[in-house]
């Protein structure tokens, strides 16, 4: 049996003038893009965002996904990379940048430039790939509820139906999947189940939580979707990016109010559709 894919994550992080982010690493005398590999149990989104803050000290927030990396190292072994483009949360100022072994080197470059600095091709075509969807983009991360109480086995109000002990994992576990979003306000169903699913993001970030019974199974329908959906392409009701938890019988009704094919969602997983000027740009699919 093959040893499996050594996973790793990183980021092709941009800038508003044309600039894309490059280091450098002694080791390999070479240019990449920040990225390294996966702690272990560690989410590849995570990973991601850790590991551009550990290799140039910057904080970002990803935007949309990139083709998966795939080739074989120096030891035979393949390495697998997912890349998401993302933007600087703050100021991305690497001035001070402290060079180290791993990383002596950390720079912004221009777009032309960067395409002759990077050393690897596979690096050149992520870049290229990367290039039209640098713009930035705002995420509404279309969630279902993480694992609730079986329906079956429940004989109260069905709103009231709470997470059982999974489900309060899987909602612990998207809070910084969601974060790494920019996710700045939480829309969900009535129904206890999804405020769950939600309320640990909303612990952890203080944003609030809004709650709409258009968004519940009992309550939704098309026209209440479909307005809900329009005030997040239009920046009606959320200016920044947000996470809209629902059901599984309600989540086909949002899929089609944003023009994106359906796709079947397990309890606590998401659809992130990256949005600008009421345009959807990129989807992607993500399991707690």
């Amino acid at each position: 049996m093959e040893p499996r894919d050594v996973r790793a994550a990183g980021a092709v992080v941009t800038r508003k003038g044309g600039e894309v982010l490059l280091v450098h690493r002694p080791k390999y005398d070479d240019w990449s893009f920040p990225k390294g590999k996966l702690d272990r149990g560690e989410h590849v989104i995570t990973a991601a965002v850790r590991e551009v803050a550990e290799e140039t000290g910057l904080d970002v927030h990803l935007g949309p996904a990139l083709s998966r990396q795939r080739y074989r190292m120096s030891n035979g072994r393949w390495k697998a990379v997912d890349y998401w483009t993302a933007r600087v949360a703050g100021s991305d100022d690497v001035s001070r940048y402290r060079p180290n072994d791993e990383v002596d080197a950390v720079e912004w470059v221009d777009w032309k430039d960067a395409q002759q600095r990077l050393t690897y091709s596979y690096d050149r075509a992520t870049l290229a790939e990367a290039r039209p969807l640098r713009r930035r983009t705002r995420a509404l991360a279309v969630l279902r509820h993480a694992e609730a109480r079986s329906r079956n086995g429940w004989k109260k109000d069905d709103r009231r139906r709470p997470l059982v002990r999974l489900g309060e994992t899987q909602a612990q576990r998207l809070v910084p999947l969601l974060a790494a979003f920019d996710v700045t306000a939480a829309h969900t169903s009535t129904s206890t189940r999804c405020v769950q699913t939600v309320v640990p993001y909303a612990d952890v970030t203080g944003w609030p939580v809004k709650v709409y019974d258009e968004l519940s199974e009992e309550g939704a329908t098309v026209e209440g979707v479909v307005d809900l959906v329009d005030g997040f392409l239009d920046g009606d009701l959320d200016a920044g990016s947000a996470v809209l938890c629902t059901h599984r019988p309600v989540l086909p009704t949002v899929l089609d109010a944003l023009q994106v094919p359906d796709v079947e969602l397990e309890p606590g997983s998401m659809l992130v559709v990256h949005h600008r000027k009421g345009r959807v740009v990129a989807t992607q699919h993500v399991e707690p």
